[in-house]
């Protein structure tokens, strides 16, 4: 830092040519100024000023040491400003993961969201279960993931506000299910008696897994095979072909003409989603995240989560395009 004083010195004598002005103007005396500007030109082992006349001018040698100092000092000051700006959570990357089953909408809407409150923060995201997120946060190989609540407090994380996303059935539009679905209303568990269910596979979020298979034994529905899915696609590929009925956020199912969604009657809630980020040196960008993706996560109304209204009809599309992707 000694030496970015001196050229700093040198920039304001260089740009005076007097160095009278310069200590002035740089709040010292002059004597102590003349002596640092002595030790760069012999640190540099050149004369930067001519001094043989009464007018103090720049040999050839300072003149290109004043365009360099100048050019070097403004990027220091860039670099000040950029490093103090990502401490304040505005400037950089945030790495963060996101479940395989999010809703290509939703990711759309929280990016919008994200960039409008930190607009010079690029969110890098990276899609992963519940258990690989959690294993990265804990290595800090992400900044934050939105995972499947409760967390275990060992974990060394600490967590946002519990969200509670809209949460039905998806079921294959197909008689008698489509009839019975379409007449409007909450379904229950034990309406669903006699079906077979698609979930995620056990080893994605065990907590959760477990949870669901226990909600639906207690409110009456057992099904009778249970298949697994990690991505929205294979899902809703499984309900298609008849193979059980799966639970999901409505924008998941919204677009695909071959099924139909229904919001779930519970009696508590049975999927529950939290951002969790390092509780050790977080990263400060994380706060905007959280209060950007919060309310679009919870379906707010017109959010990317909301219910369709009653007796929408989803808009073909082709298959290969079922999951909404921003």
């Amino acid at each position: 830092m000694d030496l970015l004083r001196q050229l700093r010195h040198f920039t304001v004598v260089g740009e005076e040519l007097h160095f009278g002005r310069a200590a002035e103007r740089l709040g010292m005396a002059q004597p102590p100024l003349s002596q640092r500007i002595r030790e760069l030109e012999r640190e540099l082992g050149v004369e930067l000023f001519d001094r043989s006349r009464r007018q103090v001018r720049l040999t050839p040698a300072g003149a290109v040491l004043l365009d360099e100092a100048r050019e070097l000092l403004a990027g220091v000051g860039r670099m000040r400003e950029l490093v103090a700006r990502a401490g304040r959570g505005e400037y950089g990357t945030l790495r963060v993961g996101v479940p395989p089953e999010l809703p290509g909408s939703v990711l759309g809407a929280v990016l919008t969201e994200f960039a409008a409150l930190t607009p010079e923060v690029r969110l890098e995201l990276r899609e992963f279960t519940t258990a690989e997120q959690l294993e990265l946060l804990a290595g800090h190989g992400l900044d934050a993931g939105l995972v499947h609540h409760p967390l275990d407090p060992a974990a060394g994380l600490d967590s946002g506000p519990v969200i509670e996303p809209p949460l039905g059935v998806v079921l294959p539009r197909v008689p008698p299910l489509a009839e019975e679905a379409a007449s409007g209303g909450d379904i229950t568990l034990a309406e669903l008696a006699g079906r077979a269910l698609v979930t995620h596979p056990r080893e994605a979020a065990p907590a959760l897994y477990d949870a669901t298979l226990a909600a639906c034994r207690d409110e009456g529905f057992h099904p009778v095979r249970v298949s697994t899915a990690r991505s929205p696609e294979v899902m809703l590929g499984l309900v298609i072909a008849g193979h059980g009925v799966a639970f999901s956020h409505p924008a998941i199912a919204r677009k695909e003409p071959r099924v139909i969604w229904r919001p779930l009657a519970l009696r508590a809630p049975l999927w529950r989603l939290v951002f969790a980020w390092p509780a050790r040196a977080p990263h400060p960008a994380v706060g905007p995240l959280v209060r950007a993706a919060t309310g679009i996560l919870r379906g707010h109304p017109g959010g990317a989560l909301s219910s369709p209204g009653p007796g929408a009809e989803p808009a073909p599309r082709p298959w290969n395009a079922v999951y909404e992707r921003s």
